[in-house]
């Protein structure tokens, strides 16, 4: 078999399977090079794993309030924490094995190895050392190995682990990060979690749901920091409500360990604090996997590992492109994935729309969810916008009360000028499947007009979001 390819992927994560199967529907002889796992760290130990057990979260919550909804349950519901993540478990390694069937299915060749650019064009695969390093699963049966292999394109997409601050190193058994948060051998009756961006905020969700006294620190004035203030300051309301300890403007200062415990000692503006705990899960971020891949020898441009790339995943070297995590925030699945096809169509000589942060969403999958896309209140006023702002409760919506979820808010932001839809922020159940109707409206370029035309199913959570349009614009009507 020829080691001569017109694209060669390095990283089988979301991002580099899904540029490899655009490349392969579009003619292209593709190779996808692998150390550890096919779908990477969302697939096997991010997302997917995740939602897994915070699903087996909604499902006991639920359970403990059978009254609430006229249903008795004889004795105590209780949980199986090995069940919880077997099952977890199980689920990735369905779509594990799924990602080698359509790479299969679209005649993509599986290189398994570590991977480095000795040239332009020029890939050497080594034999992997990550194999074994965690819980694997089945290698792909049919793939090449070590040697040389060549390509026109080459595609980095290596993806991120997570960050390690001095003296909070992660040990695999007193302090955590997201991998050994996926395999708890049972759950801590107390855990301090530090970061309190999407992952801290997650794991405090899922532990808090099965019983763990958790303390949440984050360094910044608000936890999950990247969202609209008043969105972040309602689900702090209800964690704390759940029972979450939330410490923001602090620091982890000392972490001493202890036989089966820690003391963590927290700097605040008030002074010292010791926080005791089980298990720290360690939350405070991701770093690119760039190291080792031969980029500073071909004078690819980085920035604190970021791979720097225009909008349609293009280095400064010809022929090497870079998509996902390593190529910068924001770090999500889904905007590796778009990445992939548009990089690879700019390869293919197609004219693909670069890149358009601001319409990328995010979700985060605690309780209640939280989902938003585009400008945060504060930043649309600082970039100049005259707003008109809409807001409506899930208190005020028929089907949320059905469900017995009234708690949530939708908020979106216009601008007052041309009626364009700047931003939507969400809290409430289900509302990382709602923020899609948003999504789409901002790609459409829609304004408030469309918005209150449309029809919207009733009773549906989905009414919250006509009616947050209709209150920018004084025209709500259940509120």
């Amino acid at each position: 078999m020829s080691n001569s390819y017109d694209l060669i992927v390095i990283g089988g994560g979301p991002g580099g399977y899904v540029a490899a199967i655009r490349a392969a529907q579009l003619g292209l002889r593709t190779a996808v090079v692998e150390r550890e796992h096919l779908g990477g760290i969302c697939l096997n130990w991010g997302c997917i794993p995740t939602k897994a057990l915070l699903r087996s979260a909604d499902i006991f919550r639920y359970a403990r309030h059978a009254t609430d909804f006229g249903l008795r349950i004889e004795g105590d519901v209780s949980f199986d924490a090995e069940a919880l993540v077997k099952r977890s478990r199980a689920v990735a390694a369905r779509l594990n094995a799924g990602v080698e069937f359509l790479c299969k299915k679209n005649k993509i060749d599986v290189i398994w190895g570590e991977a480095s650019l000795t040239a332009p064009g020029e890939v050497r695969v080594a034999a992997s050392k990550g194999f074994g390093a965690r819980p694997q699963f089945p290698k792909p049966k049919s793939i090449l190995g070590e040697g040389v292999y060549t390509a026109a394109h080459v595609i980095v997409a290596t993806g991120a682990r997570p960050r390690a601050l001095p003296g909070l190193e992660p040990d695999g058994r007193l302090v955590w990060t997201y991998f050994e948060a996926l395999l708890p051998a049972s759950i801590p009756k107390s855990l301090l979690v530090v970061g309190g961006g999407a992952i801290g905020v997650e794991f405090a969700s899922f532990y808090s749901t099965f019983g763990a006294q958790v303390t949440l620190v984050e360094a910044l004035p608000q936890i999950l920091a990247a969202e609209d203030a008043e969105i972040a300051a309602l689900a702090r309301k209800s964690f704390e409500k759940q029972g979450i300890k939330i410490v923001t403007n602090a620091t982890v200062a000392r972490l001493d360990k202890r036989e089966n415990s820690v003391a963590a000692t927290i700097v605040t503006e008030g002074g010292e604090t010791l926080v005791e705990a089980e298990r720290v899960i360690s939350a405070v971020g991701v770093v690119p996997n760039s190291e080792g891949l031969g980029l500073e020898a071909l004078g690819v441009k980085m920035e604190r590992g970021v791979i720097l790339t225009d909008g349609l995943g293009r280095t400064n070297v010809a022929g090497v492109h870079a998509i996902g995590d390593v190529a910068g925030p924001p770090m999500l699945a889904h905007k590796a994935e778009h990445e992939g096809v548009v990089c690879v169509e700019a390869i293919a000589g197609l004219s693909p729309h670069p890149i358009e942060r601001t319409r990328i969403p995010a979700c985060t999958y605690c309780h209640p969810q939280i989902a938003s896309v585009g400008l945060t209140e504060a930043a649309a006023k600082e970039a100049g916008y005259e707003l008109k702002v809409g807001r409506f409760p899930y208190l005020a919506n028929g089907k949320a009360i059905a469900m017995g979820e009234a708690e949530g808010l939708v908020k979106t932001i216009f601008d007052a000028k041309s009626g364009r839809l700047l931003g939507a922020h969400l809290i409430g159940e289900e509302v990382t499947e709602l923020i899609q109707g948003f999504v789409i409206a901002m790609t459409l370029e829609t304004t408030e007009a469309e918005l209150i035309e449309t029809i919207f199913p009733h009773p549906t959570l989905s009414e919250t979001m006509h009616e947050s349009a209709l209150d920018a614009y004084g025209r709500a009507m259940h509120i």
